[in-house]
């Protein structure tokens, strides 16, 4: 059972228990490598390295193993937005599946990275006959589509102190299976300003007043702690 804790840190509007309870368990990485026939391959990456660019064509889906991945678009007048970061146990590039041609953003690795890379057809037959993953890769987007509209609402209607405290929250995993990760992937603060639509300096501002809080501890690498809620949670 999801606590409320938890639901809320989705976004201001009230669900309903049945919408809110959507939860999945993790994907059995090891179980789907061993699978029979599967037609595969593993990408390690250093940190900065461009998996696909905005444009690329579209031609298979990413599962992060380890590690993590920035997605930036950027416009004809050339600024620049990240839209998401992603971390162990999320999908990239699943979007060919419903008929994309080129891929819509840039993803780039903020630390280390080792990815599964599946093919877009190897991937629609594993869909179709594995009836487990599919479920679970099914949970997993309306997962992630309640995310974007999530962190739409946030957008429009929370302050930057609190964006940046339900980013760092999802950064860290909370609410999702397991268990909350700490330490955060590594992610500049211009990073962070871009995902939350403000300065870096307010960035700044808000990281060490979370420090002084004990919310956080930052010292390079981030460390959130469970207080951190406390703000998203507070009207």
């Amino acid at each position: 059972m999801v606590s409320s804790a938890s639901r809320r840190l989705s976004g201001p509007v009230t669900r309903s228990p049945k919408k809110a309870n959507l939860k999945i368990s993790a994907f059995d990485v090891q179980a789907f490598l061993d699978s029979a026939g599967l037609r595969r391959s593993i990408r390690k990456l250093q940190r900065a390295e461009t998996i696909f660019r905005q444009g690329d064509s579209a031609k298979s889906v990413l599962y992060i193993q380890e590690g993590g991945v920035k997605l930036s678009v950027v416009n004809e007048s050339g600024k620049e937005a990240v839209v998401a970061l992603l971390t162990q146990g999320d999908f990239l590039g699943e979007g060919c599946l419903a008929g994309q041609s080129k891929c819509m953003a840039t993803a780039t690795t903020i630390a280390p990275t080792t990815v599964l890379v599946i093919e877009k057809d190897e991937m629609l037959r594993v869909l179709h006959v594995e009836h487990e993953f599919s479920d679970r890769f099914i949970a997993y987007m309306l997962a992630r589509n309640i995310r974007v509209e999530a962190d739409l609402i946030d957008q429009l209607f929370n302050s930057s102190e609190k964006r940046l405290a339900r980013t760092l929250l999802l950064l860290a995993r909370y609410g999702a299976p397991g268990k909350l990760e700490k330490t955060l992937p590594k992610v500049s603060q211009e990073t962070l300003a871009e995902m939350i639509g403000t300065t870096r300096s307010r960035v700044n501002f808000f990281m060490n007043k979370f420090r002084d809080l004990g919310f956080i501890e930052y010292d390079g690498e981030i460390r959130v702690n469970n207080s951190l809620l406390s703000v998203v949670l507070h009207d």
